[in-house]
């Protein structure tokens, strides 16, 4: 069979390379960077890619609104691209320095460090270590970790990067201190997505080979995400969307929500809730579906998928 084509957030070496190299690491998969979350989309929707591994919430530092607003698709550019998994990346940043910089490494950091690099999740994330030990020094958003790493190592100035032990190594610089981040639970999830039209993995049962011990099949949680809009000036609109959910026994696990961009302080909803399948509820999500459709401006199924949690939620 033909290798597979797996879109990922580049560049190489981010955390969302690990998650793409880890979550098809039994595949034949040939790991394709991308500059931006778009580019990922569109490779997607015009079928140059089979998978692509995208960032969606970060259990510290909450969801990636890059994600959100391009499931939001307010264009309608991307209508055949769908979830059909999940990857749970444990995420430990490191402060990385120039190779050679500080031969003592952290005990004998002499407080030298002018700059600090990495992408605007990561500072969330890392907060408390931050604030005690760099405390009013500069700090440069850039485009990823792994990018970070990478000025880092071509710097002459003394300046750090936060990232991970993966980049570290993929670009020859020293993890001057590691595990810096506040929470050692600290874990993103990216969504697996695919183009719904494309035949070549339309039969692929993707599983993760690195996921949690899971449950019986009998008890595996299916995950669905929806979008809708409702009409804001209808009291009760919402409640009435959302109790759809519950009548026909989907379980809601999270709510996000994005500017509409139609209006001002109007709003794309996106729902994501669980089942365990069954004979009663194999069609839950389809009459779920058919009934927001009647009580909202707009529905749109994003797909369904196993939970990698391992976690019967319903």
């Amino acid at each position: 069979m033909e290798r597979l084509r797996v879109a990922f957030l580049g560049p190489r070496a981010s955390f969302s390379h690990q998650a793409a190299s880890e979550s098809f690491g039994t595949a034949a998969a040939d790991l394709l960077p991308q500059v931006s979350f778009a580019d990922a989309f569109t490779a997607l929707q015009q079928q140059e890619a089979d998978y692509a591994v995208i960032p969606f919430e970060n259990s510290t530092n909450g969801s990636v609104v890059q994600t959100l607003d391009l499931l939001a698709d307010r264009n309608d550019l991307y209508k055949d691209v769908k979830v059909c998994g999940e990857y749970y990346l444990t995420v430990h940043h490191c402060l990385l320095v120039r190779k050679g910089t500080y031969p003592s490494g952290w005990a004998g950091y002499d407080g030298s460090i002018t700059k600090l690099y990495t992408h605007p999740q990561a500072w969330g994330q890392c907060d408390t270590f931050l604030s005690q030990h760099f405390k009013g020094i500069e700090r440069q958003d850039v485009s990823s970790t792994s990018k970070a790493a990478e000025i880092v190592s071509r710097e002459t100035e003394r300046s750090a990067a936060i990232a991970s032990r993966f980049a570290a190594k993929f670009h020859d610089v020293d993890v001057l201190k590691e595990n810096i981040e506040d929470r050692a639970d600290n874990t993103t999830r990216f969504l697996i997505l695919r183009n719904v039209l494309a035949g070549r993995t339309a039969q692929l049962e993707l599983e993760q080979p690195n996921a949690p011990t899971a449950p019986s099949e009998a008890e595996t949680t299916h995950k669905t995400l929806i979008s809708f809009a409702i009409d804001h000036s209808a009291p009760g609109a919402l409640a009435d969307a959302l109790l759809i959910f519950k009548a026909h026994g989907l379980n809601l696990t999270s709510i996000n929500t994005r500017p509409s961009l139609r209006r001002a302080w109007q709003y794309i909803f996106f729902v994501e809730c669980g089942r365990t399948p069954s004979d009663e509820n194999k069609d839950a999500v389809l009459k779920a579906l058919n009934d927001l459709r009647q009580a909202t401006e707009f529905c749109r199924d994003l797909g369904t998928w196993k939970d990698q949690l391992g976690t019967n939620i319903a």
